[in-house]
């Protein structure tokens, strides 16, 4: 049994000493970093949600070396955010892994200096793609069993193999979820031509509300979103949608839930029309739209 544990303690120990070829630490103030993982010889991927509003980072590379980064794109839809170095490193081949649950995940960070942290637990969850609450499409829901640390966050994981997951983030109470592997090789090429994911848009902040009793039998439903605010001169003011209206359906989908209405902004969605089913001043009445890509802040 000694010599079963301690050729497994050392295997896990060779397999953090390798997987540190990955692992960048990502300087965000002066006493705190995250991590981004190397995904070619110029290019780094993190969380997007875990990275400042910058456009320049200090980076500490696998062995110590600094070196400046820029910032060549941000998905915010599926929290993927890319860097180019300005000077090319040497990442290992990346080998795409099919996570399945139940199997074992090894999750690394860097440390800031530039060495490794290492995280061992299981992938809690394997489900079918997804589309987060900013609209965008993830290829796989993957959900460890393991702790994770900020500071940890955006560095690679992998199977029992050496094969790639993907990357951690962090997901709604704390869960720590992966961005697979599947969906930051779509994501990447876009953030390389033009700096981000273009999405359809309507220009309205929205609140989750109940229909009124009186009008859920004509509407067919009990819940919709109401408009709180729109942006001067969007695709919705243009089209005469007024705060407090009601949206019940955008082209005969019920908006009862917010990634019901995201589903229908796609990058495809872009000059297309929209019809919007309102609620308004206790009638019902529709309105067109012409959805226009998502505005840059």
């Amino acid at each position: 049994m000694a010599d079963a544990l301690t050729e497994l303690s050392n295997d896990l120990s060779a397999r953090a000493a390798a997987a540190q070829t990955l692992v960048a630490t990502i300087q965000v103030r002066d006493d705190r970093h995250v991590t981004g993982t190397l995904w070619s010889a110029e290019a780094l991927v993190a969380s997007e949600q875990s990275l400042p509003k910058e456009e320049e980072f200090v980076l500490v590379a696998p062995g110590g070396a600094s070196m400046n980064a820029n910032v060549a794109g941000r998905d915010p839809g599926t929290n993927v955010a890319l860097l180019r170095l300005t000077q090319p490193l040497s990442p290992p081949a990346i080998f795409p892994a099919i996570a399945k649950a139940g199997e074992l995940a090894l999750a690394y960070g860097g440390d800031g200096a530039g060495g490794v942290t290492a995280r061992m637990g299981t992938v809690n969850l394997v489900g079918p793609e997804w589309l987060s609450s900013a609209g965008g499409r993830i290829d796989k829901r993957i959900i460890l069993d393991i702790r994770l640390s900020t500071a940890e966050e955006g560095g690679p994981v992998l199977d029992a193999a050496g094969a790639f997951l993907g990357i951690t983030t962090f997901g709604p109470r704390g869960q720590v979820l992966v961005i697979p592997t599947a969906t930051i090789n779509r994501i990447v090429p876009a953030l390389l031509k033009d700096g981000r994911v273009p999405r359809g848009w309507l220009g309205v902040t929205l609140q989750a509300v109940a229909v009124p009793d009186a009008l859920q039998g004509q509407a067919g439903q009990a819940s919709g979103l109401m408009v709180m605010s729109l942006a001067d001169g969007g695709p919705a003011a243009k089209a005469g949608v007024v705060a407090g209206d009601i949206v019940l359906s955008i082209n005969g989908t019920p908006t009862r839930r917010f990634r019901n209405l995201a589903r229908q902004l796609g990058a495809e969605s872009i000059g297309s029309k929209a019809d919007l089913r309102l609620i308004r001043s206790g009638s019902i009445l529709s309105v067109e739209a012409t959805i226009e890509a998502r505005r840059t802040e």
